[in-house]
C-alpha cells in the first residue's frame, strides 16, 4: 500500500508540473498534536511567496476531493530551501559534483557520525563523496540518517 506522500505526489505532481513547478517532495509529519502536509516545489530561478500561494491556490481542491488523509492538517507549500535534503535518486543525480554532508544512524568503525564532500557518485547500497586530498569514501546507504547539499554562504 503507497504511503500518504507517494499518493500525494501521484495525485499532485502532473497539475504542480503543468502550471511551471517541478515537485521536489511530500512530506506528511505528526508534529506535537498536529498534523503538517508539506509539498515542496523549485523552478530554476528559485521560489518566492507567490509561487507557493499559486501552487497552494491550485492543489487545495484536489486534496479536498481525493481525501488520502482523514486527520486535519496543515497544508504548507514552500521551497526546498538553499541546503535541500536528498531523499530521492533523482536529487542525488542533480547534485553529482556538489557538495554534500552526509549524517549517519551512528557512529561508524572510524568513529564518524558525519561526513562532508563532493557527490561523485551513488548506486543502490552506497554514496560515494570524494574528501581532502582526493580521498573517496564509499558509505552504505543503509547507514545515512540524512543528505543535504551545503551551501557556501561566503
Amino acid at each position: 500500500m503507497a504511503s500518504i506522500e507517494e499518493k500525494v505526489e501521484s495525485l499532485l505532481k502532473e497539475k504542480i508540473e503543468s502550471i511551471g513547478y517541478d515537485l521536489y517532495d511530500v512530506e506528511y509529519a505528526k508534529e506535537g498534536p498536529n498534523y503538517f502536509l508539506r509539498i515542496f516545489i523549485d523552478k530554476p530561478e528559485g521560489i518566492d511567496l507567490e509561487d507557493c500561494e499559486k501552487v497552494n491556490n491550485e492543489i487545495m481542491e484536489k486534496l479536498d476531493e481525493a481525501d488520502y488523509i482523514k486527520d486535519q492538517y496543515f497544508l504548507e507549500v514552500s521551497s526546498p530551501g538553499v541546503e535541500r535534503v536528498l531523499k530521492k535518486d533523482k536529487h542525488l543525480e542533480q547534485n553529482i559534483g556538489n557538495e554534500v554532508q552526509i549524517k549517519l544512524f551512528k557512529k561508524d568503525e572510524n568513529g564518524k557520525k558525519e561526513y562532508q564532500g563532493i557527490l561523485k557518485s551513488f548506486d543502490e547500497q552506497t554514496i560515494t563523496i570524494e574528501q581532502d586530498q582526493d580521498q573517496e569514501i564509499a558509505i552504505e546507504r543503509k547507514n545515512i540518517a540524512q543528505i543535504k547539499t551545503v551551501y557556501n554562504w561566503e
